[in-house]
């Protein structure tokens, strides 16, 4: 099962300024009929060939192979082996149906441990660490400006489990909000690095290492200036990439919330 529950927040972190897509950008109220099966189905006729989870799934596997740009209906339609047309039957374009592929991707697990102990802290920390992984697995969600988000019930769903874990924490409602945005924000920026990194590689030819690697005369020269003395005093596992970055990141956060419900009982800052 898919797991993004940060991305529930509705106003979560965003694709990057070259967004290529819109969430809600389609017919808002046949969307949510979609989402949400309230739309009347018809009582006569031949059995549909097609469903309307298929033509998701085939979107999502299209998205994830060839990325947005390479979406659309007739793509869809010839991943699934039917004609074009077929498809309106069942979403009214391509608006709609990226609303679908958005909630579909962002199914809560059903398994309650995979958001932790059931304490707040841990809670957070697993919807961020499954959200980057849902970018990984996903890397087309950067591409979509998710600032207006339409509310399916994967995601009201994982809001509902992350809220029932986190309330404890005792912060008013707002503030229970800004910290799931507060948390969103920071893995939409690791996960925009990470994705950078890979496209960087891909388009040069050139690894991680190759690049810094092709670099190293002209920094030894420029650290031997004495012009960066703190720079060149550093250890030589500084910028190594053992270290986990996005965790030490994230502790930090939840480091600072943890001061901060300290406070709100009235107890010792941990």
């Amino acid at each position: 099962m898919e797991s993004g529950t940060s991305r529930t927040s509705g106003t979560g972190g965003t694709g990057n300024a070259g967004s290529t897509e819109t969430s809600g950008s389609g017919d808002i109220a046949r969307t949510l009929e979609l989402l949400w099966d309230t739309g009347r189905r018809p009582s006569r006729g031949p059995k549909p060939t097609l469903t309307l989870d298929r033509i998701v799934e085939a979107a999502v596997q299209v998205a994830d192979t060839e990325g947005l740009e390479g979406l659309s209906m007739r793509r869809v339609a010839a991943e699934l082996g039917t004609g074009t047309m077929s498809l309106y039957r069942y979403v009214p374009g391509k608006g709609e149906l990226l609303d679908l592929m958005l909630d579909r991707v962002q199914r809560p697990s059903e398994n309650p441990a995979d958001l932790g102990d059931g304490g707040w802290r841990a809670a957070l920390e697993a919807m961020a660490r499954e959200t980057l992984a849902l970018y990984r697995r996903h890397p087309w969600l950067l591409q979509v400006n998710q600032s207006r988000p339409i509310l399916g019930p994967s995601a009201l769903d994982g809001m509902e489990k992350v809220l029932t874990l986190i309330r404890p924490m005792g912060l008013t409602d707002p503030e229970l909000v800004s910290a799931i945005i507060m948390i969103d924000g920071y893995v939409v920026g690791a996960a925009r690095s990470q994705l950078y990194q890979q496209e960087a590689e891909r388009r040069t030819g050139l690894t991680d290492a190759e690049f810094w690697q092709a670099q190293v005369p002209a920094l030894e020269k420029a650290m031997a200036s004495g012009r960066y003395p703190v720079t060149a005093s550093l250890s030589e596992d500084a910028f190594g990439s053992d270290f986990d970055h996005f965790g030490f990141g994230l502790q930090r956060i939840l480091d600072g919330l943890e001061v901060l419900v300290a406070q709100r009982r009235g107890e010792s800052a941990p």
